[in-house]
Parts: structure tokens; C-alpha cells; sequence
């Protein structure tokens, strides 16, 4: 897991994706055309929470998230997302 120096605000989460399968459990290779979005990552940075809500998740939870959650973000040539946490939908 990378070290990022981001401070999301608010109820913000920073996410790190993981890679998409590039291979069928039988074997078949995916091309980078068929693969899904990856919808599960690794969580590298949470905001403070608000004054209503605190924050559930923490840096090194797996997560879950929806196909479209989160804004797309490129830092140090890695690709994160950053969602709000009710984006969220378990930590597995």
C-alpha cells in the first residue's frame, strides 16, 4: 500500500483500486476491453468524519464500492479514487 500525502476532508475516504482480474478462474485471459472497473480497494487515507457522522472505515481497510463511486485521481503516477465513505458498501 502506498504512502500518499493527502488529507481527505470531511467524510472524504482516499482509495487505492485494486487491479481487475486479467484472468477467468479457467484460465482465459480478459482483454483490458472486456475487464470490469475494479470495485473493491484498499484505503489509504480518511478525512476526520463530520460533527453528525464518524468515520468507519480506516487506512488499510478492504473495501467495496459501487461501479461509478468516487472521483478518479492520479497522484504520484498511481491511479485512486475519492469517494465519501456512504459511497462505501462493506469492508471485507
Amino acid at each position: 500500500m502506498a504512502k500518499v500525502n493527502i488529507q481527505p476532508l470531511a467524510d472524504r475516504v482516499l482509495i487505492e483500486p485494486v487491479e481487475a482480474e486479467t484472468k477467468t478462474a479457467s484460465g482465459i485471459i480478459i482483454p483490458d476491453t472486456a475487464k470490469e472497473k475494479p470495485q473493491k480497494g484498499n484505503v489509504v487515507a480518511v478525512g476526520p468524519g463530520t460533527k453528525d457522522e464518524a468515520m468507519t472505515v480506516k487506512v488499510g481497510d478492504t473495501v467495496l464500492y459501487g461501479k461509478y463511486a468516487g472521483t478518479e485521481l492520479k497522484l504520484d503516477g498511481s491511479d485512486y479514487l475519492m469517494m465519501r465513505e456512504s459511497d462505501i458498501l462493506a469492508i471485507v
